[in-house]
């Protein structure tokens, strides 16, 4: 038997020669005859290895991946509901737009200071205990907002939000790194993505029935009542996460004992096929790799926050005033999000590129910035604009997410994603603040728009002229 798994695990290497995957047999037919002949060393044909590995993946994507989304869709709600909320409470406690960006910007100083520890801890304490402590605590300090009264509570919940929530995207990325190759993150790394734009599919409508239905309802505004209710689904999810999660794959109950083998194996050789990478934590956070990724996160990633922060707002501009209309049409653009981001990381998965679908989707969020307030007096246009830019910000993120292990694995890894994301994604605080703070000098959202376009364009310029065309293992 032990010659028969060492042919399965050469087997195995060859999944990691092939860019499109093939066959979908059923191994348990192949083991049986192994089984029922003796010493029988049976000719192995990979595709019968590659059907079977990819068929487990499918198990384990559908295990773990509907819930991961469900997390990120509650996070990010909690994140961006503020959007919503300033339609009214802005004018309840007499903040300006320049303390609104502020406020919702902060958010990303919390992030940059916890981070790269909630990550370490993530590695060291396991991804179940650390998705739970950040989604209860984060879904406790999103009701405590509907408290706030002055600008500097707002800004100091606003803080300890970005806070809480610190590590539950780079400890995803870490976390698919232990379950999927590389040849199936993109894809994996996209549908947890997808979470943004469903999240403003599902909250938009949500938030803007909230604000349109619930106002002075047992004395609260209906920017209170959209806090409570949008934050009390974090606190369960949190608690369900001890059921559903399982740390590594070795640990999955729901996995068969030769299912774990088999994915071990697998995961080994796509690590060997990735070639040297940095794995110390000190020698990652001086890398200039790692600084120059995290430049390129600071210009791409200011788009998301920028669309969820000011999206109703510039609805609002195009001359939509019920806070309901508000919310259903905020979904359109979300729509064609998610399908932008199937396309663009099915794609790339499928060809092993990754710079060109990361910097396309950077202009076309540019282009859309741009148009916004080119075509303010056309609001078709400026709705269809709003509809690429938010395509283009959220697609950006699958392909170049799979650069970060191209280059890092180990504590590396732990801490170079999360430096990357911290970082780099405190344009999330910059960008929205620089909107607002130019709307109130100018009287116009698209000056502060064009700001933002500029740094997308920067990041696609960046991705195109410095990041490796593949990794060592393979071609793109």
């Amino acid at each position: 038997m032990k010659r028969i798994w060492g042919k399965i695990c050469t087997a195995l290497s060859d999944v990691h020669q092939q860019q499109r995957l093939i066959g979908l047999p059923q191994v348990r037919l192949f083991l049986r005859s192994m089984h029922d002949v003796p010493g029988s060393l049976h000719v192995i044909d990979s595709r019968d290895i590659v059907g079977n590995v990819e068929a487990i993946y499918d198990k384990i994507a559908r295990r773990i991946m509907p819930f991961l989304v469900l997390l990120f869709v509650v996070a990010w709600l909690d994140r961006i509901n503020v959007g919503f909320a300033r339609l009214r409470m802005v004018s309840d406690l007499g903040f300006s737009d320049a303390a609104y960006g502020f406020g919702a910007g902060i958010f990303y100083l919390g992030y940059l200071l916890f981070e790269i520890p909630s990550n370490l801890l993530l590695e060291r304490i396991g991804a179940r205990k650390t998705f739970a402590r950040i989604t209860i605590l984060w879904g406790l300090t999103s009701i405590s907002t509907m408290l706030s009264r002055t600008p500097g509570a707002f800004y100091l919940l606003r803080f300890l939000l970005g806070a809480f929530e610190a590590g539950l995207f780079p400890g995803v990325v870490l976390y698919l790194t232990y379950w999927f190759p590389a040849r199936r993150r993109a894809r994996m790394t996209g549908l947890f993505l997808a979470a943004i734009p469903i999240a403003g599919m599902v909250g938009g409508p949500l938030s803007g029935v909230i604000m349109g239905s619930m106002g002075g309802r047992l004395g609260l505004a209906n920017w209170q009542w959209l806090f409570l209710l949008e934050g009390l689904p974090s606190i369960i999810m949190g608690l369900l996460t001890f059921a559903v999660f399982a740390d590594r794959p070795e640990q999955a109950r729901w996995l068969t004992d030769a299912e774990k083998r088999i994915v071990r194996a697998d995961l080994d050789a796509d690590d060997r096929r990735a070639g040297e990478r940095q794995h110390g934590l000190i020698g990652a956070l001086t890398s200039p790799q790692v600084w120059l990724l995290t430049l390129i996160q600071f210009c791409l990633t200011g788009g998301n926050p920028t669309f969820g922060f000011w999206g109703p707002t510039i609805i609002e501009g195009l001359g939509v005033s019920n806070a309901v209309a508000i919310g259903l049409l905020s979904a359109v653009p979300n729509i064609v999000a998610v399908l932008a981001l199937i396309a663009v990381s099915r794609h790339s998965d499928r060809t092993l590129e990754r710079r060109y679908h990361s910097a396309l989707c950077c202009i076309a969020c540019a282009v859309g910035l741009a148009s916004i307030g080119l075509f303010a007096h056309y609001p078709l246009i400026a709705f269809a604009a709003l509809a690429v830019g938010t395509a283009g910000a959220v697609s950006a993120g699958a392909p170049f997410w799979q650069f970060p292990p191209m280059l890092l694995t180990g504590s590396a890894a732990a801490g170079g994603i999360a430096l990357i994301n911290s970082v780099g994604s405190f344009s999330g605080s910059v960008a929205p603040f620089v909107v607002g703070w130019l709307k109130d000098q100018t009287g116009q959202t698209s000056t502060g728009l064009d700001v933002v376009a500029a740094l997308e364009v920067g990041a696609a310029v960046l991705v195109l002229r410095y990041m490796p065309r593949s990794s060592a293992g393979n071609e793109a």
